[in-house]
């Protein structure tokens, strides 16, 4: 991998770097796996060669559009976002026009409406959207007990991984190099979204797994998931339930399993969320030379969600197992920005502090480990 563009990258994040890389010193007092953060955090933005970010994402997707008082941030990452673009203006009292660009549209739009109302207009058309900051008091991860505890490793252990794009399957990536065998499980109607981009960090993220495609409609996932000792999905409940899945009864049915479960806000919210607006939600973000909002990394709550989670299912593993890992990535961001606070350039209310100031900024704790104890419960190394 090119180190000096993984540098460049992480020189632009800075104070963050530091809570994760305290995750990644505890998923390897785990399991003697290192965690290299930086590889996991840019290796995408590397393989790309996509450009820092500023207003716009580093993949062009999700925008930060300033609003009668304040900000929000509104992904376009699926055709259908782009699509539903004039239903948005409607909703927010302007023209509903179609154009070949409807960005300019929506910026214009945004600007005579309150933040709230444009996140609040695009989730009810099925968008991902977030005001900066709003999730800042969510947690990362917790872990509920709903089975029997047993004894377990990660050596030899079976995970299934049911999850897409990027989050799931580098927690995936990280549990096969602890000794877990990774089956990856896609759908024959709704294929990895990630396919579409570099297929070198696809095949990265998927190297030494096994590969199953099935009809998740035929009964075969539920066939699938009988046989794991550990699950990671990032899918709402309810959806696995009609195929047949139940993450309780999977737990309650052996002892000793573990149940990954990857959402943008938490099992019991249906916002959808992709790896920028997530880090918008936690307050993840930096700010310009006029104070204003700027993205950093690349869809940064992304890797970020994946480390957690790996460091949750790992702990969890480590102590008999039973639970239910809930991973909100929202609260993963709002972790990491909430840890890094104390980098921060003086003054910002939010993230990891301004462009010109955060590129040498590093957390000076990283040498640290964090060996807390486990419970059910939060479930994260302290700041």
């Amino acid at each position: 991998m090119d180190r000096p563009a993984l540098g460049r990258w992480a020189a632009s994040v800075g104070p963050a770097l530091g809570p994760l890389g305290r995750a990644g010193q505890a998923f390897t007092g785990l399991t003697g796996v290192p965690v290299d953060v930086e590889d996991a955090l840019f290796r995408r933005a590397a393989l790309a060669g996509y450009r820092l970010p500023e207003r716009t994402s580093a993949n062009g997707s999700c925008h930060l559009l300033a609003c009668a008082d304040g900000w929000a941030a509104v992904n376009l990452a699926r055709t259908d976002d782009v699509t539903a673009v004039p239903a948005l203006l409607a909703l927010l009292g302007a023209q509903p026009e179609t154009a070949v660009d409807p960005l300019p549209l929506l910026r214009e739009a945004a600007r005579r409406a309150p933040a709230r109302e444009v996140v609040d207009a695009a989730h009810l058309l099925g968008m991902a959207a977030a005001v900066p900051g709003a999730e800042r008091d969510r947690d990362p991860l917790r872990a509920d007990r709903h089975g029997p505890t047993g004894p377990t490793s990660l050596q030899g252990l079976r995970v299934v991984d049911l999850s897409a794009l990027w989050a799931g399957p580098l927690c995936a990536r990280l549990l096969r190099l602890a000794g877990a065998r990774v089956t990856t499980v896609e759908s024959t109607t709704r294929p990895d979204g990630a396919r579409l981009g570099s297929p070198e960090f696809h095949a990265w993220l998927h190297d030494g797994h096994d590969h199953r495609v099935v009809d998740f409609g035929s009964g075969a996932l539920a066939d699938i998931v009988a046989g794991a000792d550990l699950v990671i999905e990032a899918s709402r409940p309810r959806a696995l339930r009609r195929l047949g899945v139940h993450a309780e009864e999977f737990l309650a049915a052996r002892p000793g399993r573990v149940w990954v479960s990857i959402t943008g806000y938490g099992r019991d919210d249906d916002r959808i969320a992709f790896g920028d607006d997530a880090a918008v939600a936690g307050g993840l973000l930096g700010h310009d030379a006029d104070g204003g909002p700027v993205f950093v990394g690349d869809a940064i709550a992304d890797p970020v969600t994946g480390i957690y989670a790996a460091l949750g299912a790992a702990r969890s593993v480590a102590a008999g197992g039973g639970e239910l890992v809930e991973v909100a990535m929202a609260g993963c961001a709002a972790e990491a920005a909430r840890c890094s606070a104390g980098a921060a350039v003086a003054g910002r209310a939010t993230g990891v502090g301004s462009r010109g100031d955060r590129a040498d900024r590093r957390d000076a704790d990283d040498e640290r480990t964090a060996e807390a104890p486990h419970n059910s419960g939060v479930l994260l190394p302290p700041c």
